[in-house]
């Protein structure tokens, strides 16, 4: 038997195969030799020698104990004669290399996550476990360094490996918390930046190299270590910013969000390399209050390996991407754009997550996060696997995930992918691809659950941030309140309208007749969620073409047709969203391997219709009509949605004090003289804005300022005005008072 312990023992540390590592490394009294003793145990295969530093006699002549090599793989001991209390001392290790390095002994500090935590954490309740797994700074019994803890349940073994031990899974194999699934382990004087990772030991005695879950940090890809890092040293400045927004109510406030990807939002022109996060914050914010956004909304940021994933198959969920900087400089983006008054939004992806080696995928060798059966737990479609919903962990997981972004960035709100494939068990499947709920239905009850506690939990802790879902089908009550038996979500994507307001507007005008219903049919549920009306990175790339592309016609059509979209969609009931470059008219579609055409805003027709988006943003949000009842129906009333034969719409919008704007929209390129329609208030009528105006790049057709009403009932209104209707164009009027109408 070499020294105290056992063969067997001696074997599965030195092959990292020990359940508990803190049972045999370290200070343990034992009887040996027949009798009570003390013995310090200490694995380190890279050590030529290491000694023991008592530092029990403080003051007096340094105290040292030379430990004796028991096997050449560097297992080491010291046996005290006799069985003496345990005392402070240190490991003073020299390397093979002549390196000479003291610390304390990992091994003799004692369980730091408490047993309340776990059971929190395994009851899927804990709201901030991220303050607990993972990699954090901390001071255990006066020494400061590094607690690390991961969930790997059916592990024969763990260890976190890193820069600080030479990538050794033998010199801190970890310690499991009882049958939390939990392991854990204090490496001291180890602090901020140290890469590290987990490797896992299987049940069929494979080794996993896996990034941190609830790493705060990551390499910059195409590396995959996780990274040390402190999260609570920034400091803020965007008190005024989430004071005035916990008072806020989204629904009766304006918002065009500004879709960015920031990868390709804007380069560096000479090298085509990234902006930093601080960098993209001056840029970023300066052109949002020029163009008038209230908010970013930002692809996702969370760390992932493949650039081509757009962000959305990701890895580190706790981590914002290295590619653009450290987690302080992220915040500083969020904070800067706070003190600009701009909300930042960001995309989270709780749907599915990608099948790289290092990530969650089969984490501890067996199907921890995601399902095992693949009719259950794959995405065929995107090569992805589907979380587990219904696995209290997991749900943890991904319920503290959404807060941390709230709470640690100072997020304004979270806009959920993929929601419709959460919440069918047959999305994309065939017959016979998809496993019935208990009650044989096709609703993901797990995923149903999960995204009510999700936003349920957000808005009770985080007043007045939003939660937005990307759902495309008819499931009922997305944006209604958990307790009317609703998902909980405050926004849904308006995908209906997107998708026939594209189908219309790609249309030949001469056609556009035989499709009035098209225009018109989305004022038949406009009320039925509270939407979001959305023109997205996915309507610009894989061959759908550019806003602008897609326009039928000569170029001076594409421009007046999209001029006159935008004109429809910012007036249009419902929140807005616009991809980045659309605003300019990009003609390419989007890629993320480049920065969009800004060139083309020296061109002038790009430069006016980036105008026309400027003034529609502003004037939204200074009249409370296009935006204060977006979700009631009082808020906007038909004037006219029959005249299909010249292709013309009109109707009204309110606000809570009863002012109004007419809004007229002519889908042909032929101006119309003396088209009455009618109205419900007897006064001038001025017209705030024209999107056939010359600045605009138009012809500048129109009311010469504004017009009276006449007292002539019309289409079931008391008054009515006659109007010049300019050629694919729109225009909106304003009712002012006697004193105003000079």
């Amino acid at each position: 038997m070499p020294g105290t312990i056992s063969q067997d023992t001696l074997n599965k540390l030195l092959h990292f195969d020990h359940h508990d590592p803190f049972d045999v490394l370290g200070f343990h009294k034992i009887h040996w030799g027949g009798k009570d003793v003390s013995v310090i145990r200490v694995l380190n295969p890279a050590a030529k020698s290491i000694q023991i530093v008592d530092l029990s006699k403080k003051g007096k002549k340094e105290t040292i104990y030379e430990m004796k090599p028991i096997h050449y793989n560097g297992m080491f001991e010291y046996v005290f004669e006799d069985a003496r209390e345990f005392f402070p001392y240190l490991l003073r290790i020299e390397y093979h290399n002549g390196v000479l390095h003291e610390t304390e002994d990992p091994y003799v500090f004692p369980p730091v996550l408490t047993d309340f935590d776990l059971h929190l954490f395994n009851e899927g309740t804990h709201q901030n476990i991220y303050e607990k797994l993972g990699a954090h700074i901390m001071e255990v019994n006066g020494v400061k360094g590094v607690l690390f803890a991961v969930w790997a349940p059916n592990a024969r073994a763990v260890a976190v490996v890193g820069d600080f031990n030479a990538w050794d899974n033998r010199r801190h194999q970890m310690r499991v918390r009882g049958s939390s699934g939990v392991w854990e382990i204090f490496v001291p004087r180890i602090g901020e930046g140290e890469n590290y990772k987990f490797q896992i030991k299987t049940k069929h005695h494979h080794i996993l190299d896996k990034s941190d879950p609830y790493g705060f940090y990551a390499e910059v890809r195409p590396k995959t270590a996780s990274r040390v890092w402190d999260i609570h040293k920034y400091t803020w400045h965007d008190e005024a910013w989430l004071k005035k927004r916990a008072e806020s109510q989204n629904l009766h406030k304006p918002m065009s969000i500004y879709e960015v990807h920031l990868g390709s939002w804007m380069r560096i022109p000479e090298t085509n390399e990234f902006l930093s996060y601080r960098d993209l914050a001056h840029k970023l914010a300066d052109y949002v209050k020029e163009m008038g956004y209230t908010h970013v909304e930002l692809l996702p940021v969370a760390e992932h390996p493949f650039d081509g994933s757009w962000g959305y198959q990701v890895t580190g969920y706790y981590a914002p991407t290295s590619r653009f900087g450290t987690p302080d400089d992220f915040m500083y983006f969020v904070d800067y754009m706070h003190q600009n008054n701009i909300g930042v939004i960001l995309d989270w992806v709780p749907g599915h997550f990608p099948k790289d080696a290092h990530g969650l995928a089969r984490f501890d060798g067996t199907a921890l996060y995601e399902h095992e059966d693949p009719r259950k737990g794959e995405h065929m479609d995107w090569g992805t696997y589907i979380f587990n919903y219904g696995r209290n962990e997991v749900r943890n997981f991904l319920i503290s995930n959404a807060l941390f972004w709230l709470d640690r960035y100072h997020i304004d709100g979270l806009r959920v992918d993929a929601v419709a494939s959460m919440l069918y068990l047959d999305y994309s499947r065939k017959e016979g691809e998809w496993v019935p709920n208990i009650y044989g239905g096709r609703e993901n009850l797990e995923a149903i659950d999960f995204m009510k506690r999700m936003n349920e939990l957000v808005y009770s802790k985080f007043p007045g941030t939003t939660t937005i879902a990307e759902e495309s089908t008819a499931f009922g009550g997305v944006s209604r309140p958990t307790y009317v038996g609703g998902l909980g979500f405050e926004f849904k994507w308006n995908m209906g309208w997107m998708n026939d307001t594209l189908v219309y507007f790609s249309k030949d005008p001469i056609y556009r007749k035989y499709h009035q219903g098209t225009i018109t049919f989305s004022m038949v549920y406009a009320y039925s969620e509270n939407f979001i009306l959305v023109l997205s990175h996915d309507e610009v790339v894989h061959g759908k073409r550019s806003i602008l592309d897609k326009m039928p016609g000569d170029v001076w059509q594409k421009f007046a047709n999209t001029r006159l979209l935008y004109t429809y969609m910012w007036t249009h009931p419902g929140k807005k969203l616009l991809f980045m470059g659309q605003d300019f008219g990009q003609w390419q579609e989007w890629s993320e391997a480049r920065s969009i055409d800004w060139h083309l805003t020296q061109y002038e027709p790009h430069a006016k219709l980036q105008k026309l988006v400027k003034d529609l943003n502003h004037l939204y949000v200074n009249e409370p009509a296009l935006y204060e009842l977006d979700t009631e129906p009082y808020g906007f009333e038909w004037i006219d949605f029959y005249d299909s034969d010249h292709s013309i719409i009109s109707y009204l919008r309110r606000d809570r004090k009863e002012n109004f704007v007419v809004v007229v929209l002519n889908m042909t390129p032929l101006p119309h003289y003396n088209y009455r329609i009618g109205t419900i208030a007897r006064g001038f009528y001025k017209e705030i804005f024209n999107s056939d105006s010359e600045i605009y790049g138009g012809a500048n057709i129109g009311n010469a300022g504004g017009v009276w009403s006449d007292d002539i009932g019309w289409q079931g209104k008391p008054y009515s005005l006659s109007l010049t209707i300019p050629p694919l164009a729109g225009i909106i009027l304003k009712l002012k008072k006697e004193d105003e109408a000079s």
